[in-house]
This record gives C-alpha cells, structure tokens and sequence, in this order.
C-alpha cells in the first residue's frame, strides 16, 4: 500500500475510490477478524451504518470478509457511533465496526474499529491491519464446513440505544415544558433523537429528519446549524441541537439561538461537575485546538484543562489517564466516561438539559460562563510530497507565541482527515488573529512548496 489506511478516525475517503473501495472493505474485514480472534472460540462483531448510500456496499463487504475468517457478525443496521459501541459492550461481542464518515457529505464514507472494550482501536492495532493487508498474509486464514462464519440483523437495536440513553438522565425528571429543536443531520439520529426527547417529555421539532441515502449532512447538522438556529428563534424555542451523521458530535443553540460548541458545552458541563463534586480529579480533557475561554471559565471553580492531540479517541484515552470523566473537543465530540467510552452527542445533549431543569436557568444564562477568545483559522494545501516535519511547525508556532507575549494561542498540525496543514491563532483582538495567521500561513507554504 502507497498510502496509509487509518487517519484519526479510522479509515475514510470517497466511497469507490481508494482507500473506501468494496475490495478494501473485505480485506479490512478480513485482517480485523483474523486480529479479533485470540481464542480457540467464534468470535462475534458488530456492524453498525449511518444513513449513506454506500453503507450498503460496505457493510455487506466487511460481513463477507468477517465470515470468511470464521467471525460471527451481528448487523444493527442505522445506529448513532455510541449506539455501536454501547450496544457492542451490552452484547458481549469481540468488536466492532462502524460505517460512517461522521459530518462529511454522503459521496464520502468510512470504517471505524472498536475493541472489545467499546474504545476505539490504538494505533498498534491499525498498524496490524494495515500489515497484515499489505503483506497479503490476510489470505492465509481460509476456515472451511461449519467453521465459516454467519451474519444475522439484531432486533430493535435503535430502541435498545434509545433506553439506555433515557437511563442516563436524572431519575424522576422530566423534559416537560421544554420545547426543543432537534437537527437530525438526516443521519443514524434521525430516530433516536426526536424519540428519546419526547419520550422524557420534551416538545420537540424535528428538522432534517428524512434520510435518502443522499442528503446526510447536507446543509444541516452540527457542520451547518444555521437552520436549526433559525427555528430557535422563530418557535421560540428553549434549545436547539444539531447532531452530525453518526451522532458522535453536537452543536447546541440557546434560547436566543446563539451557538454554542464543543468548548462552550464542555464549560457548561465541567462548571456543572465541579459545583457538584462529581468532577474526576477536577479535570476536563480537551484538544490542542480548544479555545482558552474553557481554562477562564474553569480554573476559577478550581478546575484543570488538560489538552492532548485531536481526536476524540486521544480524549478517551487521556480521560483513563488523567482519572477524569468529562472531555471533548471543539468540534462537539463529548465524552462522559461515566455513561459511555466515546464521544455520545445525545448523552450529552441530556446532561446539559438535566442542568437546565435542575438550576431552572435558562440555557443562554448557563452559557454566559463561557467567553472565547477570538480565533482564526486558516488551512495550507499539501500538493506535493514535501512535508515539514511536526518540529519545525511546533517551532514557528512557539516563536509566534512569544511575540504574543502570553497573550493568545498558536497551534499548526496536520489534518487527520485530508492532505492539509491546519493553523489556528487566538487572540483577543481577532485582528491581530487574522495577521498572525496569514503570516504563519506564508511560512508554512515556503516550507511545503520549497
């Protein structure tokens, strides 16, 4: 392989095109089934899609490559990414793989690898599929008769996701009286967030709830909230939320239908934690690209911000390490370990809700402790084959942090998702953001292009 397979999250690229071909499906099926079984037993995996027309291709080609290793496949069908993973650790199965390309449009899709602790893989563990393809020894397991495997679809896999969810609210409240829209992204929440809303008593107006195959993230969802912000305020609405295509990720509006993201839910929730003592060890996990606005809402309570590589599997992973229970990132991605091992948006949405209910402010009040620094961000094309190593992008940003004197942020790293060099500056004069940005851009280019 010219390439790699796995980014930082997972396998993803344009379906029918390399590295998302049906023929790479099989062998990633092939290789994750061979790794999965450890003992003289059958093993099982979970198969679990959003709404895109390419899931079909992909899911019937992992299932084919998973049986043909002797692996036992069970089939969710459309099921939000923590829904996958819940759903995986309550079944007992070895693993499990999601088709999905989070908030990217539906020409896009991609392969995400859970363990059997419902986390997703670590890198040595992609490391092993990738070699086990390309050195083509994902062929020698051939099982014959009755060793092969079998695939079969779970019952109601959906309402299974939706009780647990509904388990994690407060027992003996309700949503009663609050009217909320919900922003379905026409992906895997498209049953799952407007039913366990109403069904905890919630009002509830659903928006870009009708999935084609074809219009997932399309002008809607936690990438594009406008619309759900729009209907905010024309219903005079409590909330908005705006889900992505796997329901991993959440956008919020407030009842002035102000957007609040990853950062802006993460203060809100950690201010909550730490009022109440169920903070693990006063400590939020965030990325490299949170804004400073979360350390300003935080620290006064007596919380940490603790930043690790972007991700949501780097939050999780940092989150054991730091003996903490809430992380996230800017993006929406929320983990609360205490309900499940990865980002899960409708858990979330609920715990911001129960603290609506139980402070009885509204959510614009709630929202106030959180005050961003400006920020601008700029994206440098990779064309060519040159690429500046992480030192030299580490050490243009600390030279522009010193001339910002303490005052802002500089981060440039490589996208994980596509060939571009990500630069982000915070400062609190978003001018002086925009200058600072621009110059960095230019250095890097030299680098890139020289």
């Amino acid at each position: 392989m010219a390439k790699r397979l796995f980014g930082t999250d997972g396998v993803r690229g344009i379906a029918n095109e390399y590295p998302m071909t049906a023929e790479m499906a099989l062998k990633i099926g092939r290789a994750a089934g061979t790794i999965f079984q450890r003992e003289n037993r059958q093993h099982t995996i979970l198969i679990g899609k959003d709404t895109r027309r390419s899931c079909y291709m992909f899911e019937n080609a992992l299932t084919a490559g998973l049986c043909s290793v002797g692996v036992r496949v069970l089939l969710t069908g459309p099921l939000p990414t923590p829904g996958v993973s819940y759903i995986m650790r309550s079944l007992r199965c070895d693993g499990a793989i999601m088709i999905s390309a989070s908030h990217n449009p539906y020409y896009d899709n991609g392969i995400k690898i859970f363990g059997p602790d419902g986390y997703k893989i670590p890198d040595e563990i992609e490391d092993e599929i990738e070699r086990l393809i390309a050195t083509g020894e994902v062929d020698q397991l051939r099982p014959k008769g009755e060793k092969i495997g079998t695939a079969k679809r779970i019952d109601d896999a959906v309402g299974r996701y939706i009780e647990f969810v509904k388990a994690t609210f407060p027992k003996g409240m309700k949503l009663d009286g609050l009217k909320i829209v919900v922003d379905c992204a026409n992906g895997a929440m498209y049953k799952v967030g407007p039913d366990t809303l109403s069904e905890l008593g919630a009002t509830v107006i659903p928006i870009a709830n009708e999935p084609n195959g074809i219009n997932i993230n399309d002008k809607c969802g936690s990438v594009y909230p406008e619309e759900m912000r729009a209907q905010v305020i024309r219903e005079k609405a409590d909330v908005g939320i705006a889900f992505d295509g796997d329901g991993d990720r959440i956008v919020m509006a407030d009842n002035q239908g102000r957007l609040l993201d990853g950062n802006a839910i993460l203060a809100i929730l950690g201010a909550d934690y730490l009022k109440r003592g169920i903070l693990g060890n006063s400590t939020v996990v965030t990325t490299v690209m949170a804004n400073s606005g979360l350390e300003k809402a935080l620290e006064p309570l007596g919380g940490r911000v603790v930043r690790t590589k972007v991700g949501d599997r780097m939050v999780s992973e940092t989150l054991k390490q730091e003996n903490s229970n809430l992380g996230g990132e800017p993006s929406g991605h929320i983990v609360l370990l205490d309900y499940n091992v990865t980002g899960d948006a409708m858990i979330a949405a609920l715990q911001v809700l129960a603290i609506i209910v139980r402070s009885d402010q509204p959510l614009s009040e709630l929202a106030s402790i959180y005050q961003p620094l400006p920020e601008y961000h700029e994206k440098v094309p990779i064309i060519g084959e040159k690429r500046p190593s992480e030192e030299e992008l580490n050490n243009i940003a600390k030279k522009c942090e010193n001339e910002l004197n303490g005052e802002g942020r500089v981060v440039i790293r490589y996208s994980g998702t596509e060939p571009v060099i990500r630069v982000m500056v915070q400062h609190r004069e978003l001018r002086k953001a925009e200058v600072y940005c621009k110059e960095i851009v230019e250095k890097v280019s030299l680098l890139v292009n020289s």
